[in-house]
């Protein structure tokens, strides 16, 4: 009797590690999120879109990224917690599969002077140690040639306690690349003084034009007024030659006045230290107005701007000095050092070409390695942070993406995702907030949060494949497919903006007459010279109005009201309706509850522990003091007017005794714009990327100006509320305005009235017109890049 053997044998059980495929959020409300619940698959590309406002950054950053950072930052020595930033853990129940996450975000990079492409990157420190070792004439260590690096030398007596002690003759010398005239900055300043003060008028009139410098009573002007090297009585013109010289020149002096102990220093070392040691880009407007008016920059004659000291400009590779290398596009460097045959720095050398080759790949050849940091535009810094991750052997990390294609050109996304799905395939978890088709097309998982902004957002409306996404019927689906036609008539321009002989950064010579009186796009690949067009060489005294990417700063203290300028008519009208002062009407002055200075939460400190907010129990959370909130306005309080969405509050003050027709002027901008569902009150630090720059540009519309500048106005804006963008674009120039668009959106250009087209490519493969007219002549031609996109897009 034989039996028969079975050859099935069962599979084997799954791993217990293979059970945790899924990041799975439960309970998630902070901001706007209404205890979203959801698994996220690992390994996978999951891109989550929605309207501006929805709740996708508060999910995939707020949440997800967030706990993921401070769980690792826990895992350090509390001596090493108190020097890192603390965070609070989400307001989520759980939390679970989480994995390291890298945040590539839209922040601008530092705006430091001296922060520059090659500085933000590992560029710059390869390159100064390739020239160290192989350079001639040699100079010193990496650190010779390095503008960041000031030279140094010392000598004195150092004691030796070696049996009998003996002081001995001691020399240090550290060699640096920094150029003594710049100090490392490429630029030097020249300041006009006489806007500095006014000359026919003493101390004690108040001589200083300085802002925040006109009161008699603040500190710095007392030092002066109070030192005794100055006759605060004496018109400044009247000054001995001793006398202006202390005034402008003297260096910092311990002076005392009214028995305090301070530091006396002339006017000019006091500007530079407090104003020109700050990069421009990062000053506030009135600052930025001001150094604009009394400062000159000029390119420093003693390095010609390349920050770097004569040895370090004269040791050199073949024919090129460590300047001429930083100078070149980084596609040019990228072939420069492929030719370079030198086996005593061969790893340097392949890592040196690796990262190079990261930029080209990235479409960002055209850059340059001292290009400042503080001019890269939202898009190119975060495209620049990449760089240090796609060459990297680390896998099963989440990498989060904050709009990747912003600011990028229909030729650039494609390259885009090719890299964003390289991460994926390494075995890393990609997460990417984005609105643009083109790459929620390839994602492997689609969460759509809606259904709409602010209070009515922050649900999941849909999750799941992008061919589900079209046919599942949420705002986002509906308008996947959606693409703007061409007009079929446009506008006659009613003049033009000349521009001649423009020649910055990269453009060669370009002659174009910008027309007025139309909705006018102009539009080329990254790096083509489309801002320095708009930005850079529009004559002075064009009448415009530039409304470009920087950031809005504010603190938590910061809201659209305040933002806006709204509060302050309202605050008179309280003031007003009720017979007392303004300022009892804000939470950042008089009427501040004195528990919480008007904050509204107590921050409670605890070293290298998460801080604690908790809301005020005086005044419930409402910013003011309990005498304030019993005067009112139409029936309403001071804070139940900042806790109304800007909807409600222009209804309310649109009519009947709350009427307020200044704050309603601004409430009316701010639906134009699309922002009806934002509340007044609302931090300034909770508004998404797209919401931030449609209130800069509803406080901007009501400037007094002819032609609007717009730099990328759809940056941030969801399929659907790019018509209404559309819409307000017509608007204004059916108001008589002339609007100027820097863009890349197909929609924006086939709604155009007139196409720039620049190219054909990037960098010194740019700066040129390569297209001017109708966008129906665009599409017709197809003898662009932009062109060939454009048709595609409508069709044509």
């Amino acid at each position: 009797m034989s039996t028969a053997t079975s050859t099935d044998t069962p599979p084997p059980a799954p791993h217990a590690a293979d059970n945790h495929e899924v990041i799975r959020v439960h309970g998630a409300r902070e901001n706007n999120l209404k205890d979203v619940g959801i698994e996220i698959p690992k390994r996978r590309l999951t891109v989550f879109t929605g309207v501006s406002g929805s709740g996708k950054s508060s999910l995939v950053f707020d949440t997800i990224a967030a706990e993921s950072q401070r769980l690792i930052n826990e895992t350090y020595s509390a001596f090493v917690q108190g020097f890192m930033p603390t965070s609070d853990r989400p307001d989520v129940d759980v939390l679970e599969g989480l994995t390291t996450a890298i945040i590539v975000d839209q922040q601008r990079m530092g705006a430091d002077p001296r922060s520059t492409v090659g500085t933000a990157t590992d560029a710059n420190a390869m390159l100064r140690i390739l020239f160290s070792r192989l350079a001639q004439p040699h100079i010193g260590p990496p650190g010779a040639y390095a503008f960041n690096v000031p030279s140094v030398r010392a000598s004195g007596a150092i004691t030796v306690e070696r049996g009998a002690k003996k002081a001995v003759k001691a020399t240090f010398s550290r060699t640096g690349g920094m150029c003594t005239r710049c100090e490392g900055r490429g630029s030097v300043s020249d300041i006009d003084l006489t806007q500095l003060y006014d000359d026919s008028k003493s101390l004690s009139e108040g001589a200083f034009t300085i802002p925040g410098w006109k009161s008699e009573s603040f500190w710095t002007v007392r030092v002066y007024a109070e030192s005794g090297f100055l006759d605060p009585d004496k018109p400044i013109r009247e000054f001995t030659e001793q006398e202006m010289r202390d005034f402008l020149h003297r260096e910092p002096t311990k002076v005392k006045v009214e028995g305090v102990n301070l530091t006396y220093e002339g006017l000019i070392p006091k500007i530079q230290k407090s104003f020109l040691a700050k990069d421009r880009e990062a000053m506030q407007p009135h600052i930025r107005e001001f150094v604009d008016r009394a400062v000159t920059f000029t390119t420093c004659p003693e390095c010609d701007g390349t920050r770097l000291s004569e040895a370090a400009r004269s040791s050199r590779i073949g024919a090129l000095s460590i300047a001429d290398a930083c100078a070149m596009e980084i596609r040019d460097l990228a072939e420069w050092v492929r030719g370079l045959d030198e086996p005593s720095v061969a790893p340097l050398l392949a890592t040196l070409r690796q990262t190079l080759d990261s930029f080209v790949e990235i479409g960002l050849g055209y850059l340059s390695l001292d290009r400042s940091a503080g001019t890269l535009s939202g898009g190119e810094a975060q495209r620049v942070k990449m760089i240090r991750h796609l060459g990297s052997p680390l896998t099963d990390i989440t990498y989060v993406f904050d709009e990747p294609t912003a600011g990028l050109h229909p030729h650039d996304i494609q390259r885009m995702n090719k890299l964003l799905l390289r991460l994926r395939d390494k075995g890393n978890t990609v997460l990417v907030v984005e609105h643009k088709p083109e790459t929620i097309a390839i994602a492997d998982h689609v969460v759509d949060l809606g259904p709409g902004a602010g209070t009515e957002g922050g649900t999941i409306c849909f999750e799941g494949t992008v061919e589900g996404l079209r046919t599942g019927g949420t705002r986002t689906g509906r308008h996947f497919d959606d693409r703007a036609r061409l007009k079929e008539k446009v506008r006659t321009s009613t003049g033009a903006l000349e521009i001649r002989g423009a020649t910055a950064h990269n453009l060669q010579d370009v002659d174009v007459d910008i027309p007025l009186g139309v909705l006018c796009v102009v539009t080329g690949v990254a790096g083509s010279g489309k801002s320095s067009l708009v930005h850079g060489s529009i004559p002075a005294g064009a009448d415009v109005v530039s409304i470009d990417q920087s950031p809005i700063r504010g603190s938590r203290r910061s809201n659209p009201a305040t933002y806006t300028g709204l509060l302050e008519p309202v605050r008179k009208a309280f003031a007003k309706a009720n017979g007392v002062k303004p300022a009892l009407f804000s939470a950042n002055s008089e009427g501040a509850c004195l528990n919480c200075k008007g904050a509204g939460v107590i921050y409670t400190d605890l070293a290298m522990m998460a801080g604690v907010a908790t809301t005020c129990e005086e005044c419930g959370g409402k910013r003011f003091q309990a005498s304030v909130l019993e005067y009112r306005l139409g029936g309403r309080d001071i804070s139940e007017v900042l806790a109304m969405s800007v909807t409600e509050a222009e209804e309310f003050l649109g009519a009947g005794e709350a009427r307020v027709p200044a704050a309603h002027k601004i409430l009316e901008r701010l639906v134009d714009v699309g922002l009806g569902y934002l509340g007044l009150g609302q931090p300034l630090t909770t508004l998404s990327g797209g919401e931030r720059q449609r209130l800069k540009l509803a406080t901007h519309m009501s400037e007094k100006g002819g032609v609007y500048v717009l730099d990328e106005p759809t940056t941030g804006l969801h399929l659907a509320d790019v018509e209404q963008l559309l819409g307000l674009l017509d608007r204004l120039v059916d108001s008589g305005k002339s609007v100027v668009v820097v863009e890349h959106h197909q929609a924006v250009m086939a709604h155009a009235d007139w196409i720039v087209d620049l190219g054909p490519g990037a960098g010194h493969d740019g700066g040129r017109i390569v297209f001017e007219g109708t966008p129906a002549d665009l599409v017709a031609a197809r003898s662009t890049l932009t062109g060939e996109h454009l048709a595609a897009y409508v069709g044509g």
